[in-house]
């Protein structure tokens, strides 16, 4: 079963820096995350995507480092895959196996499952979304929104105690967000929810607004939210003098 609430990680983010060539992305950032429902907010290029790959250990900081639930999830990559799953904008950017049943398998096996394992949690993955039906079908022929529920039930398959949403729900029509959105809601787990759509925090319990890689607000989602809205418009009434 997947993690529950009282035994939330902990993710400690300890003075990192991160580069890109010659842009900064993250500057000298310092945070302690262990509420429920986390929400990143800021413009782009404000460094929010490049949070949530070092939370997931996709990429190294420069200087610092990321831990979560005592997990180096850059250096111990076996770990971190236990531990933290995403959720990315664009499906197509994460499925690599031409069917749904191989691609809910992959993770598994990843954790050392063997092949009968992982095909047995692919089959429940799929029953407890009711979708038993897709277990042959071709990732290709699934709508955008199947894809993306095909890779939010890889990502829960593996049991993670943390799920980075990184603006999930971009382009997708507002039955498909509706549902995806009560599918995350009912989660244990915790959730970090990168997005450029401030509303989509409602009920969050914290919400972290950074600019040029730092940090602009933080505090509960509603006070941090009211304060981004406010700059944006003061911001947009200034670039409207021009």
């Amino acid at each position: 079963m997947m993690a529950q609430a009282d035994v939330r990680p902990s993710i400690e983010i300890t003075g990192v820096t991160c580069r890109f060539g010659s842009r900064v992305a993250l500057r000298d950032l310092t945070l302690r995350l262990s509420e429920r429902r986390i929400g990143i907010i800021g413009r782009n290029g404000s460094g929010k995507t490049t949070l949530a790959r070092l939370i997931a250990g996709l990429i190294a900081p420069d200087a610092g480092a990321v831990n979560v639930g005592g997990v180096d999830v850059y250096a111990d990559r076996k770990a971190a895959i236990r531990t933290v799953g995403i959720l990315f904008q664009n499906p197509d950017h994460q499925i690599i196996f031409p069917t749904v049943e191989e691609e809910l398998a992959f993770g598994l096996r990843q954790l050392g499952h063997d092949k009968q394992g992982a095909r047995d949690g692919a089959h429940a993955m799929l029953a407890r979304f009711g979708r038993s039906a897709w277990h042959d079908r071709s990732v290709d022929s699934l709508s955008q929104g199947q894809r993306h529920l095909v890779c939010l039930m890889a990502v829960l398959a593996m049991e993670p105690s943390v799920i980075l949403l990184d603006e999930p729900f971009s382009g997708l029509d507002i039955p498909t967000t509706r549902a995806l959105t009560g599918y995350l809601d009912a989660l244990p787990a915790t959730l970090i929810h990168v997005t450029h759509d401030p509303a989509a925090l409602s009920g969050y319990d914290r919400a972290i607004w950074l600019d040029e890689g730092r940090v602009a607000g933080d505090g509960g989602a509603a006070e941090v939210v009211q304060s981004y809205l406010g700059a944006m418009k003061e911001a947009g009434d200034a670039d409207a003098d021009l």
